[in-house]
C-alpha cells in the first residue's frame, strides 16, 4: 500500500469515527485546538498527520493510533462486546453469530 492509499485509509477511519460520535469537523479542529482545515486535509487523506496533533486525535476521539494507522480492531471495542457476549444464552449466541456473518457477507459484496 503507497502512502497516498494509507493516508486516505487513515482518513477514511477518522471521518468514521468523527462521524460515530456525531462530531463535526469544527468540533472536532476545537478538541484539538487545530485548524478546520486540517481535519479536512486528515479526512481527504491530502496531508499526513503529525505525531503531536495524532496523540490529540486520538484523545479527542477516544481512539487508539494502532486502528487509526492500521485499522486494527480497538481493544476496548472488543472487550466491551465480548462482555456483552458472555451475558448471553447459547440460542442468542447462534443468533449474533448469524447477524455478524450476514455483515460479513454484506461487506464482501462491494
Amino acid at each position: 500500500m503507497g502512502n497516498n492509499e494509507m493516508l486516505r485509509a487513515m482518513g477514511e477511519r477518522i471521518m468514521v469515527r468523527r462521524k460515530q460520535l456525531r462530531m463535526t469537523q469544527e468540533e472536532l479542529a476545537d478538541r484539538m485546538d487545530v485548524s478546520t482545515q486540517m481535519i479536512s486535509y486528515a479526512e481527504q487523506g491530502r496531508k499526513a498527520i503529525r505525531p503531536e496533533n495524532l496523540v490529540k486525535l486520538c484523545a479527542a476521539l477516544d481512539i487508539s493510533a494502532d486502528h487509526i494507522l492500521t485499522g486494527a480492531a480497538p481493544v476496548q471495542e472488543s472487550g466491551r462486546i465480548a462482555a456483552k457476549l458472555a451475558g448471553l444464552t447459547e440460542a442468542q449466541l447462534r443468533q449474533v453469530e448469524t447477524v455478524i456473518d450476514c455483515c460479513i457477507a454484506l461487506t464482501k459484496s462491494d
